[in-house]
């Protein structure tokens, strides 16, 4: 397409060629009224504008024109998204556009105009496109471009937004830093177990056997988080998970209480208290016999309130149970494991129809946790 354009008595013939890229923004260009901008028709057009024009409508690549003291914007197909739901930028200043924003893009703008170009990647900026302030990252490169004496006439912006991106390396980071945490627990509680098995079995041969079956429910109560991705595991999960090498007992373990995912410190210790509770069943209380029943029952309150939270193991059928003459490191497990992580009480009744551990504390002491990663300095465990 060729525009005639007169300048005094000077007749111009002016292609309109670079505006021949196919796309919504090349026709918005097109159609827009640029006599109503310092711009001017686009047949007063310098052959720097155009040709400037041209090659950022024609890029698969955001990019957008900063044009003239006035700042005005012109934006390919790819630059849209970037835009979001903000009003139609095309002709408009580009510091109205990023009004938000200004105060950082700014001074990198004046330096452009000043001809020095400017690259930078990730760039963190708050920018307000869907009706509301979000934290954005952006690599984009400030380009001065100049007219036909050299003056610096505009600017061209390239950008992609890497929002996405490092969001991923953050949780990647977080992830690394949350599985080094969850590491360093772990082998800790290993110890302290495999240290007070051995301290306190009368053979070698009952420690090994011991320590193999509390180190399996750890694992139990380790894979039912490790299937929720370590976002928590939930009271039942735990349960029904430690309890699976009791399955021979068949109905006699019955379980009651509303859904609630704990934390990965405190799901661990409720599996080795509940792992302790069985053993203990099986060898002397209410799972010794074919007659005795367990009933593992839970009641929460508002998280995060100081509302009730309690958790009973009751023994019912069984034997005539006497309380010990001492306490095993079974027993100190199970308090430590149950009243130390859950900042509770836990209260143990060897009543003679059958043994009764219960374990008191607040809403507000329980750690619930979702799929999402904490970060490790941000809590206790």
């Amino acid at each position: 397409m060729i525009s005639v354009a007169v300048a005094g008595n000077v007749v111009q013939r002016v292609s309109f060629k670079f505006l021949e890229s196919a796309g919504e923004m090349a026709s918005a260009v097109r159609a827009y009224d640029w006599a109503s901008t310092s711009l001017g028709p686009i047949e007063s057009w310098g052959a720097s504008l155009r040709t400037a024009v041209g090659i950022m409508l024609s890029s698969a690549f955001p990019k957008c024109i900063v044009w003239g003291p006035e700042l005005v914007t012109i934006y390919n197909d790819a630059f849209r998204p970037l835009l979001g739901d903000k009003p139609a930028a095309l002709g408009r200043p580009f510091s109205e556009v990023w009004a938000e924003a200004w105060d950082t893009i700014g001074p990198m703008v004046d330096r452009a105009y000043a001809g020095e170009a400017t690259f930078i990647e990730d760039f963190p900026l708050v920018v307000d496109r869907h009706g509301y302030p979000e934290q954005a990252w952006f690599t984009f490169c400030y380009s001065p471009i100049r007219d036909a004496e050299g003056r610096v006439a505009g600017m061209m912006d390239t950008v992609i937004e890497t929002t996405g991106k490092v969001r991923a390396e953050q949780n990647s980071r977080l992830i690394n830093a949350e599985l080094a945490h969850r590491i360093k627990n772990l082998l800790a509680m290993v110890s302290a177990i495999a240290n007070q098995t051995f301290r306190s079995a009368s053979s070698m041969e009952e420690a090994k056997a011991t320590l193999d079956k509390r180190l399996s429910a750890l694992g139990e109560a380790h894979s039912v988080l490790a299937d929720e991705s370590w976002g928590g595991a939930s009271v039942k999960a735990v349960i029904e998970r430690v309890l699976s090498p009791f399955r021979s007992v068949g109905d006699r373990i019955r379980m009651e209480g509303p859904p609630l995912n704990l934390a990965a410190r405190q799901a661990l210790s409720l599996g080795l208290a509940i792992h302790e509770l069985a053993t203990n069943a099986s060898k002397y209380g209410a799972l010794s016999d074919d007659c005795g029943r367990v009933t593992i029952s839970w009641k929460i309150g508002r998280p995060g309130s100081d509302e009730e939270f309690r958790l009973v193991w009751e023994e019912q059928g069984g034997p005539v149970v006497a309380e010990p003459k001492r306490r095993g490191f079974g027993s100190r497990l199970i308090e430590k494991a149950l009243a130390g992580e859950f900042h509770g009480k836990v209260h143990v009744h060897y009543a003679p129809e059958g043994l009764r551990c219960e374990l008191f504390t607040t809403m507000n002491n329980i750690r619930i946790e979702t799929a999402e990663f904490e970060t490790p300095s941000a809590r206790a465990d």
